[in-house]
């Protein structure tokens, strides 16, 4: 019996060893020595044999496991955007904005979600522009983790009240962690982790549980971490980064 065809490939398509080496994995001599061991897979389907052909721009690359961006042109950037900075590519008002820190890129990009203009931290962009859909869509629910200095004490049992629930005016929210990182006499450093994404809504949430945000900073978005990406300063994602961002994407409902 002939054995069908790889699910993932393409008669058209380019060469697996091809895609590996262009997404810069190895060399195209190593590319086909991962192939001949079975590290590799397309669609969930090892691939043993050479000359595999796949579609890129659709093919799910994994070696040893580990998701492979493959798809050409495709860019994830991060970015730290500092207190004062808009979260839109342009401003009639002439404030700068998020659109100001990636002017020197050529590629059109959609930023993910949104910070108010106080709040600093982290914000993705790519030009992938149904990816960026799907991450920012509220029925995602992605968690994200903010650090916030607030006006204390903290009460010891907020952090049960918080997870539990509480009531705004838009309704019920409730964060997925919480933790006191410092607290020095009436000011604390929280952290949080929350995936609803409604407009303010950490501001509005300590406000309302009487902890008054004084600044506050985005740290993580999903899989990926600001880390010590400095105010204002622009990275793209590396190769692990777009790949556990890639798999995030793949769960969205709206996929």
């Amino acid at each position: 019996m002939t054995k069908p065809p790889l699910q993932g490939q393409v008669p058209s398509g380019v060469r697996l060893q091809k895609v590996l080496a262009s997404a810069g994995i190895a060399s195209r001599r190593a590319a086909e020595e991962l192939i001949s061991s079975g590290r590799v897979s397309v669609d969930g389907e090892v691939v043993r044999i050479q000359g595999v052909r796949i579609n890129p721009a659709r093919a799910v690359v994994r070696v040893d496991g580990e998701r492979i961006p493959v798809a050409p042109g495709q860019i994830y950037l991060a970015l730290n955007k500092p207190e004062g900075t808009v979260s839109t590519m342009s401003d009639p008002e002439g404030r700068p904005t998020i659109g100001d820190m990636v002017a020197d890129r050529n590629e059109r990009l959609f930023h993910v979600g949104r910070l108010d203009i106080e709040t600093e931290g982290l914000i993705l962009m790519t030009n992938d522009g149904e990816a960026a859909h799907r991450l920012a869509h509220p029925s995602f629910g992605v968690p994200k983790l903010y650090r916030a200095v607030v006006t204390g004490p903290v009460p010891k049992d907020i952090g049960r009240r918080l997870r539990a629930g509480v009531e705004l005016e838009d309704g019920m929210v409730s964060v997925d962690d919480f933790r006191v990182v410092d607290q020095v006499g009436r000011e604390a450093q929280i952290e949080l982790t929350i995936h609803v994404g409604r407009n303010r809504v950490v501001r509005r949430l300590m406000g309302e549980v009487g902890l008054p945000v004084r600044r506050l900073v985005r740290l993580q978005f999903g899989p990926i971490r600001l880390g010590r990406l400095h105010p204002g300063g622009v990275r793209v994602l590396n190769q692990h980064e777009q790949g556990a961002l890639l798999d995030l994407i793949d769960m969205s409902p709206s996929r």
